[in-house]
Formats: structure tokens, C-alpha cells, sequence
């Protein structure tokens, strides 16, 4: 697993710096609609059936305001809308940040 050697926010971008030389931009509102939270994307049971959750899919002018490594596989952001809960593990920002779909 490839681990970031550095974050950082550029304008309205997240910018990843990974050990294997690699980086990724991603814009920090396509970040915030991509949280993988259970507020986000809610919860299943075991019918398949969602709890919670938004629908909405856009986050305009919402921005990242921190973040924080989660043990040695995730970051955790936060953003300017209060949301904080969304935990990224490393090979999902890959994925975010153009190395594949997600």
C-alpha cells in the first residue's frame, strides 16, 4: 500500500504527494461528496435497505478547513460545512485523484 508523504491544500485542491512519486489533485468539493461517511452515504441493513444518508451530490464552495492521518491505511478531513466523519482510506484518494474510478 502506498502511503502519502505529504497533503497539502492548494486553492480549492487537495494535493497528495505519495511514496511512490505519484500525485494526485483532487478538488476539495468532489472530496466532500465523496465521503465515505454514514452521514454521507448512510447505513444498510441487512435487507439491503439505507438509513440516513444525503442524496445530494454537490457541496458548492465548501472547503477543507483540516485532516489527519488515521492509522497507517486513512486520512480523515475536515471541511468548512462541519462535516468530519468521513474516514479515506489511501487507496480510495488514489482512486479519487485519478488512478481509476470510484
Amino acid at each position: 500500500m502506498t502511503r502519502p508523504s505529504n497533503i497539502s491544500a492548494i486553492g480549492n485542491e487537495i494535493a497528495i504527494a505519495w511514496e511512490d512519486g505519484t500525485e494526485s489533485y483532487i478538488l476539495m468539493e468532489r472530496l466532500r461528496a465523496a465521503s465515505p461517511s454514514a452521514e454521507n452515504t448512510g447505513e444498510h441493513d441487512l435487507l439491503g435497505k439505507r438509513y440516513g444518508g444525503t442524496d445530494q451530490t454537490e457541496f458548492p464552495g465548501v472547503t477543507v478547513t483540516g485532516w489527519r492521518m488515521v492509522g497507517g491505511y486513512a486520512v480523515q478531513f475536515d471541511f468548512s460545512d462541519g462535516h468530519a466523519t468521513g474516514i479515506y482510506p489511501y487507496d480510495f484518494l488514489r482512486k479519487l485523484g485519478g488512478a481509476g474510478t470510484v
